[in-house]
């Protein structure tokens, strides 16, 4: 149960990530390097999820 509740919130921040960089995209005078960061962590979180994912299954 740890494990999936862990998952949990691990796409949590995936989402909330995701909703960051669109939300840096539309806005005018984003930083593209901010932006290149945030794309990093959020693909860095999907392959955690991925990993444990398929050691729950």
């Amino acid at each position: 149960m740890a494990l999936e509740s862990h998952i949990a919130e691990l796409r949590d921040r995936h989402k909330a990530l995701e909703q960051e960089i669109d939300h840096q995209t539309h806005h005018p005078g984003s930083d593209d390097l901010r932006i290149a960061e945030l794309k990093k962590q959020k693909l860095r979180l999907k392959e955690e999820i991925e990993k444990l994912s398929s050691r729950a299954a």
